[in-house]
Parts: structure tokens; sequence; C-alpha cells
């Protein structure tokens, strides 16, 4: 074949008018699409067909997390409702490893609810947790951000007392409750931030912008971190989550450990000031991060239950987050956020990888079950950091943190 017979260089040039439509679909897309399929469960026709579609559900908010440029913004309801979703390297990360657990899970929960009567109602409860999870990584208006922290935090309680077990009741509702103190102690946060805005429903970076100089600030800082460490479960204000992770079914523990308490790590990012200063406010989150961190080991070795010693060790690695955050706001280190989101997004990939070996465990005969745990053993050691692994990679990324 001679060069003049050679096909010319493919010209995408064409497309690229096309390309930020795109990217703006797929970021509403990964929101709508189980929120649209959960209101659709709620017909009967439509809850007794297979769970099939739990899988591939979460598929557009991994292409999203993958393909779309960060720093897109999307107006998706004009003012004065300004529902706007935003991308950048935070939310990238912890989306990518939400979607991806998401997807894992959902193929265990297909062969976990096959025989359970009540699947319809777990599936619904799925759904609407799932789509909460990705709005939270996306919204970027203070209104829109409380709704969707309200979605994934009251529908999680679908699954964690989907076995309907006094002590699935009993976990249930003590979540109930404390969630319920959370969003009181964040709406009355978000109220207070958003008046010194000139709109009244402002972006967060704009409300953030002004936190430093608000004349409440203090008051908005401390709803905010209680609110937020609430769901994250740093000491004291843990006591939901053994109780919770122990009761759920197994694909509901693995998103609950995995998915759910990023919400708070992702509340934490969004309403604290990166790059600026708050030396007394860091050195608490710090402190605060490091005794839950030690405190979660401690309780978790005493543990015989291997959800809930999995549930105390996602305590630990949680205080690990809020120390991170912490010290990103000590010194006022830019960058340091998305080391915090990277490193949540390695527990969220570990621990509900851990949760469903357990559960493949504790549903297998001896020697798969031997097997089983080794996985979970080898999970394990990448979470403390057994090098060449992501874990280490992790415990690295938060060496790099200090002073600018």
């Amino acid at each position: 074949m001679t060069g003049d017979t050679l096909a010319p260089p493919l010209d995408l040039s064409a497309l690229e008018p096309a390309m930020p439509i795109l990217s703006e679909a797929l970021v509403v897309v990964a929101i709508a699409l189980p929120l649209a399929l959960a209101f659709a469960a709620l017909v009967p026709a439509v809850r007794r067909a297979p769970p099939h579609v739990l899988v591939l559900v979460p598929l557009p908010a991994l292409i999203a997390a993958l393909a779309v440029p960060r720093g897109l913004s999307v107006l998706v309801a004009p003012y004065p409702f300004r529902f706007t979703l935003a991308l950048d390297a935070p939310g990238a990360l912890l989306l990518g490893g939400a979607s991806l657990l998401w997807m894992t899970a959902g193929a265990y929960a297909m062969a976990y609810l096959r025989q359970d009567p009540a699947r319809p109602a777990f599936m619904v409860w799925w759904l609407l947790t799932m789509a909460g999870s990705f709005a939270v990584f996306l919204v970027a208006d203070v209104a829109s951000f409380y709704l969707a922290y309200a979605l994934v935090s009251f529908s999680a309680y679908g699954l964690a007392a989907h076995d309907d077990t006094p002590q699935a009741r009993r976990a249930g509702s003590l979540y109930l409750a404390l969630t319920v103190l959370g969003e009181a102690l964040l709406i009355a946060a978000f109220v207070m931030l958003a008046s010194g805005a000139t709109d009244a429903n402002p972006q967060i970076r704009d409300a953030v912008a002004l936190l430093p100089t608000s004349p409440w600030k203090t008051p908005i800082l401390v709803l905010i971190l209680l609110g937020f460490i609430l769901k994250m479960g740093l000491f004291p204000l843990h006591v939901w989550m053994p109780l919770a992770h122990s009761v759920a079914p197994v694909p509901g523990s693995a998103v609950l450990s995995g998915v759910v308490v990023k919400a708070g790590v992702i509340g934490l990012l969004r309403f604290l000031p990166e790059g600026v200063p708050l030396p007394g406010w860091g050195a608490v989150l710090c402190g605060a991060g490091l005794f839950t961190a030690y405190y979660g080991v401690a309780v978790g070795l005493t543990q015989t239950h291997p959800k809930r010693a999995l549930a105390y060790s996602t305590v630990s690695q949680m205080g690990v987050v809020a120390a991170v955050i912490g010290a990103g706001i000590l010194n006022g280190t830019t960058g340091t956020f998305t080391i915090a989101a990277f490193y949540a997004a390695n527990h969220m990939l570990l621990k509900g990888a851990m949760f469903l070996m357990v559960g493949v465990a504790m549903a297998s005969s001896p020697r798969r079950a031997l097997a089983a745990a080794a996985v979970a053993r080898l999970l394990g050691l990448s979470l403390a950091g057994l090098p060449l692994t992501g874990g280490a990679q992790a415990e690295y990324a938060i060496k790099l943190i200090g002073p600018e």
C-alpha cells in the first residue's frame, strides 16, 4: 500500500462543540438515573423485576468521574432555585470510588437478595441512597447540597434497618435520631452561612469565601464540624456506626461504611475554607481525628463480630481523614483537600471490598471461607499501608501535608 492511498487521519474537531454538552449530560444523568429508577420501582410491576439493574446504574457516574473535565459547572435550574452541579478533583475522586463500589456491591446484592421477599423495598432504598451519594459529590449550591445530604442520610436508614429484627430496628432508630440531629445542626449553619451572601441560594464556594470574616464565624464552624463529623463517625458521635454496620445486610454494610460516611467527608471539604489558616479550629479537628483514629483501633481489636470490627476500623480511618483536613486548615495548606479525598476514596474501595469478602466468607463452605478471609486480610493490609498498594500511596500522600 502506497502512502498516497493511506486513509487521512481521523478528524475529531467536529465533535468538540458537543463535548461540553455530553459532559453536562453525564453529571446530570449520574444523579437522575438512580433517582428515576427509585421512583419507577414504586410501581409493583417494576419492583418485581430482577435486580440486575443495580450493577449498571452507577455507570454514568463512573464515566463522569473519569471523563468530565475538572472545573465543569452546570446550571440545571435557574434562579431562584439555582440547582447547580460542578465537578472538581476531590469530588471526582469520591464520585469515581463510590460508583465502583456501588457497582461491585450491586453485583453482590443480586445474589444476596435473590430469595429475599423484601428485595423490592431494599432496591428502592438502595437507589435513593445511591442518588443522594452521587449528588453530594456534585452539587455546588448550598440549598441543593442540603437536599442531597438529606437524601443520602435518610435513605440509608432503609439499608440499615432492612432485616427488621429487634437489633436492626434499634440500630436504625439510633441512626435516624442522630441523622435528624445532624440535619438540624447543618441547616442552622447553612442559614447563617448564606445570610452574608447577596443570593438567597448562593454557590458553596461564594458562601465559604465569606466565612473567615463572618460575624457568626464561631457558631457556623461549631455547627458544621458537629454536623459532618457525626456522619463520619468521630468519637463520641460514632455510636451509630458499629450498630448499623453489624445488622445491615452485607451489601448495605459495604455502602454504609464505604460511601455514606463519605457524605461527611465531602461536607467538610466543601464548607471549610481551603488555603485559609484557621489554627484553633484546625488543631481541634486534628486532635479529634487523631484520638478517634487510635480509639477505633483499640476498641476494634476487642470485637468478635467481624462486621462490628470492620465498623470500628472505619471509625479509625475517618479519624485519619479528619486529622488530615484539620492539618490542612491549621496551616492553610492548599491541596490538602484533594489528598484527604484521595485517602477517603482509597478507604471507600478497600473497606467496601472487605465487607463483601466477609459476607462471602460467612456464607461459604469452610474451604472457601478461608480463601475469602485471606483476601480480606490482604485488603486490610493494603488499608494499613502495605508497600506497593493503594493504601501505601494514600499513607504517603498524607505525609506530604505541611506548612507552605
